[in-house]
C-alpha cells in the first residue's frame, strides 16, 4: 500500500502556518489534488467533523468521504476517507516549529485493491510529485 510523505519549511509562524493548512476553504489556491468540496465544510474543524471532497490523481478522479479522525490543534490533524471502488485514503497534516519559523507535512497513506501492484508504485510517485508542489504553493501564499 502505498505510503507518501513530503515536508518543506516556511518563514512563518506554527500558528500562521496552521492557519492555512487547516482552512478547508482555501484548499483550491495550493492542494493539487483537491478538485472541490462536495458537501458544506465545517463551520470550524474538530474532531469527528465530516465532508466529501473530489481529488485526481494521475487524472482519475474519485469522490471521497472524509472523516477527522483526530484534530490537535495546532499540530497535527489526520483525515480518513474512501472513495470509488473501495480506495482509501488518510492524510495526516501537521506542522511543527523550527528555528525561527515552521515546517509542514502531509503524510499520505493509499490503500485498497485498486492501488496495489504497478499502480500502486505509480499512484505514490504521482502523489509525491503533486504534494511536494502543493506544499511549494503552500509556502508561496505564506510570504
Amino acid at each position: 500500500m502505498p505510503n507518501v510523505t513530503v515536508s518543506k519549511e516556511l518563514p512563518v509562524s506554527k500558528e500562521q502556518a496552521w492557519a492555512l493548512l487547516t482552512d478547508l476553504s482555501r484548499y483550491e489556491e495550493w492542494l493539487s489534488l483537491h478538485q472541490g468540496w462536495r458537501s458544506e465544510l465545517p463551520a470550524e474543524l474538530s474532531q469527528g467533523a465530516k465532508v466529501t471532497e473530489i481529488i485526481a490523481i494521475m487524472g482519475m478522479a474519485n469522490k471521497i468521504e472524509w472523516n477527522f479522525d483526530s484534530y490537535e490543534a495546532p499540530s497535527t490533524v489526520r483525515m480518513s476517507g474512501t472513495g470509488m471502488a473501495g480506495v482509501k485514503i488518510a492524510f495526516t497534516l501537521s506542522v511543527q516549529e523550527n528555528g525561527s519559523g515552521s515546517a509542514a507535512s502531509i503524510d499520505a497513506d493509499f490503500s485498497g485493491q485498486m492501488v496495489v501492484g504497478a499502480i500502486g508504485t505509480a499512484i505514490a510517485k504521482t502523489a509525491r510529485k503533486e504534494l511536494e508542489q502543493s506544499l511549494d504553493t503552500f509556502a508561496g501564499l505564506l510570504g
